[in-house]
This record gives structure tokens, C-alpha cells and sequence, in this order.
């Protein structure tokens, strides 16, 4: 365990970095890359509006930022 926890401290960015290209790598195989990219702009948009959503903005505040402003 103290092995796991090394490797952790020294080595994070690249644990990290290869556990996301093996995820989207997985994605692409199962689902395709069309519906792989879908399925991760999704995931980037629902943690975009989590991350707000943290900070006590409304929603409205967030689709603002999002989305250009009506007439």
C-alpha cells in the first residue's frame, strides 16, 4: 500500500493522464468516436455546470455564460 501511495505523490499527473486516455479509449471502442465525443462533451458540460452550481450561481447565470444573451 505504501508502494501505491508513492507511486501517487510522484507520478500523479501521469496516473491521471493515462486513466483518462484508457477511458476514452474504451469509449471509442464500445461506443464509436462519434458518440464517444457526444458522451464526453456531455460529461464536460454537466461538470462545467456543477462546477457553478458549487459557487451558489443560479441557473440562470449559468446559461448566460453559456449560451449568447436574447434580444
Amino acid at each position: 500500500m505504501d508502494f501505491f501511495w508513492e507511486l501517487w505523490e510522484h507520478h500523479r499527473g501521469k496516473l491521471i493522464g493515462a486513466i483518462i486516455g484508457f477511458g476514452i479509449g474504451l469509449l471509442i471502442l464500445v461506443f464509436g468516436v462519434i458518440k464517444a465525443i457526444f458522451l464526453v462533451f456531455c460529461a464536460f458540460l454537466g461538470y462545467y455546470i456543477g462546477k457553478h452550481i458549487d459557487k451558489k450561481e443560479g441557473l440562470r447565470d449559468i446559461l448566460d455564460k453559456i449560451l449568447p444573451p436574447g434580444r
